[in-house]
């Protein structure tokens, strides 16, 4: 008979087949139940496998060569992964007007702090990678 793929392995076998760097709690409540999701997640966390950005949203995770912690595994850092998490949850959002000035070529300030503008929407949730907090704009 069979060996039956434990909560863990389905969660990464999961995280291996999606490309993104941004994971919802939801989408593998399918997996098992709430609790096991969140115990097996918090478990990726301290590991380091996972950074947990905010209430039921989790970031690819790698550990840094400089300082042995986890950071967040994107080429474009907290911003591109809150990008994907407004995606995942449906919510309309487009680049802040400074982002768009230095695009066009309006401004040379280069926007350091990472920002989101969102679009007719109170979402209000707060994600944050250690010192870094994603600002969203109305």
């Amino acid at each position: 008979m069979p060996r039956r793929a434990k909560l863990r392995e389905k969660i990464e076998a999961r995280l291996v087949r999606d490309r993104g760097n941004a994971f919802l709690t939801r989408e593998f409540l399918d997996l098992g139940s709430e609790r096991q999701v969140y115990r097996t997640l918090q478990a990726m966390v301290s590991e380091g496998r996972l950074v947990r950005l905010g209430y039921g949203v989790y970031g690819r995770a790698r550990v840094s060569r400089l300082s042995g912690q986890a950071v967040l595994d994107s080429p474009n850092g907290l911003e591109g992964v809150g990008r994907e998490v407004l995606n995942k949850l449906g919510i309309k959002w487009s680049l802040t007007e400074a982002q768009r000035a230095y695009n066009e070529r309006r401004s040379t300030q280069v926007p350091v702090n990472p920002a989101i503008k969102v679009i007719g929407s109170r979402f209000s949730r707060k994600l944050r990678d250690g010192v870094w907090e994603l600002r969203l704009d109305r």
